[in-house]
């Protein structure tokens, strides 16, 4: 099948995704519907394959579908400053989640550590620390 007369089932496969992915893409304005000839269906192209993968690649690396929205906006490639300061904002919340997670990390280390230091006494220390004992 020809790369600019896809249906919507050949389209999603090509780009990887459910028809329900494209068509929720739709709703939320990530990606244009095609117009509908009388009497016809609706048929995608490779621009169409690019916008659902940088969607795809855009989510994978944790941007929301607002993000990426904002970026789609910007992909004239005339505007990366604005790009960039969506992408430093993002790599800011990325990096507070780092933080937390190896706060967390370094906790419940701690509460396993004592765990199996406990020997046969009857509170486990990790479920008192959770209870706030």
């Amino acid at each position: 099948m020809e790369a600019e007369n896809l249906t919507i089932g050949a389209f999603a496969r090509a780009a990887g995704v459910h028809v329900e992915t494209v068509r929720f893409y739709q709703r939320k304005g990530l990606l244009p519907q095609p117009d509908k000839p009388y009497g016809s269906i609706r048929r995608y192209g490779e621009a169409d394959v690019a916008r659902v993968r940088f969607v795809k690649t855009a989510q994978r690396l944790g941007f929301s579908l607002e993000e990426i929205a904002d970026l789609l906006r910007l992909e004239d490639g005339t505007r990366c400053a604005e790009a960039a300061a969506i992408a430093e904002h993002k790599l800011a919340d990325v990096r507070a989640c780092l933080s937390d997670l190896w706060r967390m990390e370094r906790v419940l280390a701690k509460l396993l550590g004592e765990c199996h230091h406990n020997g046969r006494n009857v509170s486990c220390p990790l479920i008192a620390s959770l209870r706030g004992r």
